[in-house]
């Protein structure tokens, strides 16, 4: 069989390690692709800390014609967090007819937030035959991992859940959404504002692809879906996140005074028509030293389950799950298929080709 030939679109933090994980899963990296000139004409052996691959980064204005010439059967975008700053990339994997699967974490389930753009990339992925979908931390351990725990419950009252992640492990665009570095006048005014809005409101902006949804909205989402319950009505609250003292930012470049915005709480609040709530908030920040990484859920009902795992290795499983998704993203149906419709995560022991159908 042959290897799964593999395009890189972003070749950033993220990208080191999907690169390096795709290589060591028996896949072929053919083509990586930037916009920023500091990373186009490098080695990709470089950008991982080895050898050269003979591989070079490439201008992504030029996607178009580089993914006609390599061919690849499938390409990972790991850049920016909502679908309206990714849907460039996609569209035109979709409209070539490669598979894309990216971090973008809006695109884990984009239908409840940009209802619009995920339309007509499902529209154009089925034309050309191909399938489009996000995947990383969140189908693991804000998804699967709970729609697991729920089948060993008798009863679900609520699903409570909290995770928290360093913003500087993930660039620059997405520690200013989050507000990093902002003072509070400026969070309420660019951030918070956004969210005390009518229903009427957030529906309208949802529909002309204006919403801004924090990470949890688009999980709420997926998890209903998952385990076959209606959501009713869903709220957001951004919440700033403040230090007693300054700290430093290597990712802003810039020491954050005390008392300003290191970063936000977003809490999602979903009522179904199953009468269960999920409540799921989600925190990132620029870390005091003291702090790490944690994912906290509770299923309420009977019995209770709670599941708390410390210092994930965010990044790495991000990647490791993007990876490992790569034949789940080849075998599924044409369109935009997100992934509660796909086989729940597997590890892979064997190379990557070896499981597609």
């Amino acid at each position: 069989m042959k290897k799964i030939r593999v395009a890189q679109f972003g070749t950033g933090k993220m990208s080191v390690y999907t690169m390096r994980y795709a290589e060591e899963k028996g896949a072929e990296i053919v083509l990586a692709m930037d916009v920023d000139p500091g990373k186009i004409g490098k080695d990709v052996g470089e950008l991982m800390g080895g050898a050269p691959r003979g591989v070079t980064v490439q201008d992504a204005a030029n996607a178009d014609a580089l993914l006609k010439e390599y061919r690849p059967d499938v390409c990972i975008v790991t850049t920016m967090s909502l679908i309206r700053d990714v849907e460039e990339a996609l569209f035109v994997c979709a409209g070539n007819g490669v598979n894309a699967i990216t971090t973008c974490e809006e695109a884990f389930y984009p239908g409840n937030s940009s209802p619009a753009i995920t339309r007509e990339l499902d529209r154009v992925a089925k034309e050309h035959n191909c399938t489009v979908c996000g995947s990383g931390y969140q189908d693991v351990f804000w998804g699967n991992l709970i729609a697991v725990l729920a089948g060993a419950s008798h009863h679900i009252t609520r699903i409570v859940g909290k995770s928290s992640y360093n913003v500087e492990d993930y660039g620059i665009a997405l520690a200013r959404a989050h507000g990093a570095g902002l003072t509070l006048e400026e969070f309420e005014r660019e951030i918070a504002a956004a969210d005390e809005i009518s229903e009427e409101e957030r529906k309208k902006m949802i529909e002309a692809g204006r919403f801004n949804p924090s990470y949890m909205w688009n999980v709420n989402g997926w998890l209903a879906e998952k385990l076959g319950l209606h959501i009713t009505r869903q709220t957001q609250k951004c919440i700033p996140q403040t230090c007693e003292k300054e700290l430093r930012s290597e990712t802003l470049g810039m020491t954050i005074p005390a008392g300003n915005a290191t970063g936000m709480s977003a809490v999602v609040t979903s009522e179904t028509a199953e009468g269960i709530v999920i409540e799921s908030e989600c925190i990132g920040k620029v870390y005091a030293p003291e702090e790490f990484d944690c994912n906290d859920w509770t299923l309420e009902g009977e019995p209770e389950t709670r599941v708390v795992i410390n210092r994930p290795a965010t990044v790495e499983l991000t990647c490791a799950t993007v990876v490992n998704r790569l034949p789940d993203v080849i075998n599924a149906p044409a369109g935009y298929t997100t992934t509660d419709r796909m086989p729940a995560n597997t590890y892979r022991p064997r190379s990557l080709e070896e499981y597609l159908d």
